[in-house]
């Protein structure tokens, strides 16, 4: 087949792109490396969702994370994740990032095509594969008068998941054969249950035996009053509930522990080895890598770093994928389209300040309202399983045949 006369000229200018030398902070590690490109907080959620399941699969597999220019990191990556943006549309750079990573595999997510990256990564004799592709993302304005661009690179892909009939129709206008898209559904957000110390939740339920409790999770120090005052008007509705209150920053829970002593608050903190007993209002859980107990605990979760500015909110599929219903605040950019899934579902409810977080949480101790919201959240939270199956199955199959080769 003839190459794209404009893949030709595009690569050509690839190639005289300035370019600025990749600081790579970690070298290659051994064994299995799949490498997914994506261009979304949410694609990257689902991406870390699927290799999550992947791992558990091939143990040892690490994932190589690339971000769109101006993506900022995902939050709280795994040690298994390495993550890096994509490299820039220069020749030079492209070969040093493949040179130095060589992954056994490409996920490329959505559309929104590098034409060099994707070109330079199959002649490197990686697997491409697309997934997730999407009618907006391949309707891209640079390759709108050059369709044997858009053939020519897609065509660099072994397979192509569109998210709808509509996309795969795209695909097909564009020239691709039948044989090569598949139409299945969008790889949705979600989030594998975290798993907990059984022995910690059995203990902290025996004790917590009909006492209402609610969780303020990833809390910013500068959100730790507002947090407080909501728990002191719920305790007017409820006088033993109990606060169970994550710091975002776990080093700041003796700083934290002293602020809510002074204001006369009875705490228990857990990096202490502390167990709330029936006097404590505030369990501060200040230690790292425990959220699956505390959602399993909570059947109402207030989701942090939200109610400021700056931080951009944090993961709501973790609760969701465990039960709890789920609050948070005005200012959650970074997982927008999953607060937005949820909320349309009923799944979550926005607050704004102490007095609506206390209301939301007085209304939510009704077991049926916490219930009917959980339940609505773990439905979202378990969307596209089928979609995530067959791009593991993908994957598998692929890395088999090169182990065998």
């Amino acid at each position: 087949m003839a190459p794209s006369l404009s893949l030709v000229a595009y690569m050509a200018l690839a190639r005289r792109a300035p370019r600025d030398r990749i600081d790579f902070d970690t070298d290659r590690p051994d064994g299995e490396l799949v490498w997914a490109h994506v261009s979304s907080l949410p694609r990257a959620a689902a991406i870390l969702q699927l290799f999550h399941r992947l791992e558990l699969l091939r143990p040892g597999i690490r994932l190589l994370l690339t971000t769109a220019p101006g993506l900022p990191r995902p939050d709280h990556l795994k040690r298994r994740v390495i993550w890096q943006q994509i490299p820039e549309e220069s020749v030079a750079a492209i070969h040093q990032f493949l040179d130095h990573w060589k992954p056994d595999l490409c996920l490329w997510t959505s559309g929104h095509l590098r034409p060099a990256v994707i070109e330079l990564t199959a002649r490197s004799n990686v697997p491409l594969y697309l997934v997730d592709a999407e009618t907006a993302a391949l309707e891209d304005a640079r390759f709108r008068w050059l369709p044997d661009m858009s053939r020519g690179i897609l065509r660099r892909f072994r397979k192509i998941l569109a998210s709808d009939a509509a996309a795969a129709q795209r695909l097909r206008r564009i020239g691709l054969s039948s044989d090569d898209v598949l139409s299945i559904g969008a790889l949705q957000e979600g989030r594998a249950a975290l798993n907990c110390d059984e022995a910690a939740r059995d203990r902290l339920a025996a004790t917590l035996t009909g006492r209402p409790v609610w969780l303020a999770a990833m809390v910013q120090f500068g959100e730790v009053g507002i947090v407080a005052q909501a728990q002191r008007s719920a305790m007017r509705f409820a006088h033993r509930q109990l606060l169970i209150l994550v710091p975002d920053d776990e080093t700041r829970g003796p700083q934290i522990a002293r602020q809510l002593r002074d204001q006369g608050w009875t705490v228990a903190e857990w990096s202490q080895g502390d167990y709330p007993e029936e006097t404590t209002q505030i369990l501060l859980a200040d230690t790292r890598g425990e959220m699956g107990l505390w959602y399993r605990l909570s059947p109402i979760t207030f989701m942090g770093s939200s109610l400021l500015s700056g931080y951009g909110g944090r993961d709501p599929y973790e609760p969701a994928a465990l039960g709890s219903a789920i609050l948070y605040g005005p200012n959650v950019g970074r997982y927008l389209s999953g607060y937005s899934r949820f909320s349309t579902a009923g799944a979550a409810r926005i607050v704004r300040d102490a007095d609506s977080l206390a209301g939301a949480v007085m209304q939510l101790s009704a077991p049926d309202q916490a219930a009917a919201m959980a339940h609505a959240a773990w439905e979202v939270s378990s969307l596209g399983a089928e979609v995530t199956d067959a791009v593991i199955e993908m994957i598998q199959d692929e890395l088999d045949q090169r182990e065998a080769s």
